[in-house]
């Protein structure tokens, strides 16, 4: 047992880095269940739908402010061309997904689509192009055809499929796991490729767009070397013996683009993949350990990035993240459908607190993936949908989006197990447009409860306090179709406050959002 309580200091007056909504973005892949009978159920169905996209999850989505939304890929995306997604359904060819499956795409789901339901969602759409089986036209007249308010081919195509307008598109990835599913290619191949590819997404009747290039997975640093170096680094001026000065290069012209750099980590074991809910006290450490491993890798990543970028004006997107278990049992081992149990919610909830603790350099993630694949949010049997603890985590720090983040200082002691440790407390702190400050905490120990002590630096004095749990009896509890609710959050009162410090016991294996007004 330990000897102290944990201690966290916040100095709320050194406040300097907004967190950005769109660290609390999604994902949504032509894989397994997640559009169809997940997000898509056609117009026809008896569910209640608009235009197709199913209503209940729109209403849950909205729930937690979703910011952005991710499509079509993934690994499908290096293998999808978009024309076969639009025009009259019944003309679309089909295709075989053979990322996922090697079933049968009907292209149902296609762009207009797409963009009808990030407009119900009220959210950014995240479009990646395909770098891997695509050309460079391709992608330009996509671009054109979403953004292009004018007369041109591909704005007359759009019209006549039943768009007048053009959409707004903030974010567009030039390819995905190009190291990987998306070409094998090394970063060399690739950064090449880039910077060729995104000369031709253009800005079209004032719309900007914010160039994502294809970033590392996990520890690659050497691939976020190559990117940043060849499309950010400063580049050398020309002699020129007839001018004083030395004339620019053309690279001073015609640099690329790039406003954010992906990576990708999921908190797995490639060599032995276990079950999402069949698991004791080892594999819920080894998954903690990996969980916290995020935090290495931001570091890492962050000061290769500072070398070539020191102001960070390229944001590190984590715009693949998430737990990944083998397939529950009797379903499509390629559909990647898991449950999603307490530990998930550790997860979930250790990793938004680390993208917050460092929203000087990271703008955007997106969970992997919004329903029935991997770590969902949703989780969709017919009709029924259930609500995933990963959810409830996204609903309690909703209130971090676009807030202003507090640094924290943390002294706490280790949870031990196996000859290995970890801090017990993980967490993260901001401050709202009203004043209001809002704390995150997560105690990775699944037997031991932790006295907490926060000091608040600061000259205004707390008036009142208000928070929620989320936690279970057990490790592995998770939501079913037969028990949808056996994990939520619940008001949490067992706070004290004494001038400017808030002391509380925080369960072992739990989530908590506390919020502080003044």
């Amino acid at each position: 047992m330990k000897d102290l309580a944990s201690i966290l200091d916040l100095d709320l007056s050194k406040g300097k880095y907004v967190i950005s909504k769109h660290i609390y973005g999604h994902f949504a892949e032509h894989l397994g269940r997640c559009i169809y009978n997940g997000l898509w159920v056609g117009e026809d169905s008896p569910i209640p739908n608009t235009r197709g996209i199913r209503n209940d999850i729109v209403e849950a989505l909205k729930e937690i402010n979703i910011p952005n939304l991710r499509w079509p890929g993934g690994c499908f995306a290096d293998n999808y061309h978009w024309k076969d997604g639009i025009g009259p359904r019944e003309d679309r060819p089909y295709m075989i997904n053979t990322d996922w499956g090697h079933v049968v795409e009907n292209n149902h789901f296609g762009t207009h689509e797409f963009m009808d339901l990030c407009e119900q969602l009220e959210c950014e759409p995240y479009i990646c192009g395909n770098v891997g089986s695509g050309t460079v036209k391709e992608m330009q007249e996509w671009v054109e055809y979403l953004t292009f308010d004018g007369e041109s081919p591909m704005a007359n195509l759009r019209k006549k499929n039943g768009r007048e307008k053009p959409w707004s598109l903030n974010f567009f990835g030039i390819g995905n796991e190009n190291w990987g599913c998306g070409g094998l290619m090394k970063v060399e191949t690739y950064v090449e490729k880039y910077r060729q590819y995104q000369t031709y997404v253009s800005n079209y009747s004032g719309n900007e767009i914010k160039k994502i290039a294809c970033g590392p997975s996990e520890a690659d640093y050497h691939w976020t070397e190559v990117v940043m170096r060849e499309c950010t680094g400063q580049t050398p001026q020309l002699e020129n013996s007839t001018h004083d000065k030395p004339i620019k290069s053309a690279w001073e012209y015609y640099r690329p683009q790039l406003w954010g750099l992906g990576l990708h980590y999921y908190v797995r074991n490639r060599l032995n993949y276990t079950s999402a809910t069949k698991f004791n006290e080892d594999l819920w450490f080894e998954y903690m350990q990996r969980a916290v491993y995020m935090e290495e890798l931001i570091t890492n990543h962050s000061k290769v990035m500072d070398k070539y970028d020191p102001d960070k004006n390229v944001a590190l997107i984590v715009d693949e993240w998430g737990s990944w278990y083998e397939p529950e049992p009797g379903t499509h081992p390629r559909f990647l459908y898991q449950q999603n149990t307490l530990r998930d919610a550790l997860i979930a909830g250790i990793n938004l607190n680390i993208f917050n603790n460092h929203c000087d350099r990271v703008k955007m993630a997106n969970i992997a993936q919004l329903i029935n694949v991997l770590q969902a949010l949703i989780l969709t049997e017919g009709s029924e949908m259930i609500l995933t603890p990963t959810y409830h985590v996204f609903e309690m720090y909703k209130v971090h989006q676009d807030s202003t983040l507090i640094p924290i200082n943390i002294e706490t002691r280790d949870y031990q197990f196996g000859g290995g440790s970890l801090p017990i407390v993980n967490a993260s702190a901001s401050r709202d447009q009203q004043g209001k400050v809002h704390l995150t905490l997560c105690n990775l120990d699944p037997h031991n409860s932790e006295e907490i002590t926060c000091r608040l630096d600061g000259d205004k004095a707390i008036s009142s306090v208000n928070a929620r749990i989320l936690t279970a009896e057990t490790m592995n509890m998770c939501n079913t179709f037969e028990q949808p609710e056996q994990i939520k959050p619940i008001t949490f009162d067992d706070i004290k406050i004494q001038d400017n410090l808030v002391s509380f016991v925080l369960p072992g294996k739990s989530v908590l959002a506390v919020e502080l007004e003044f």
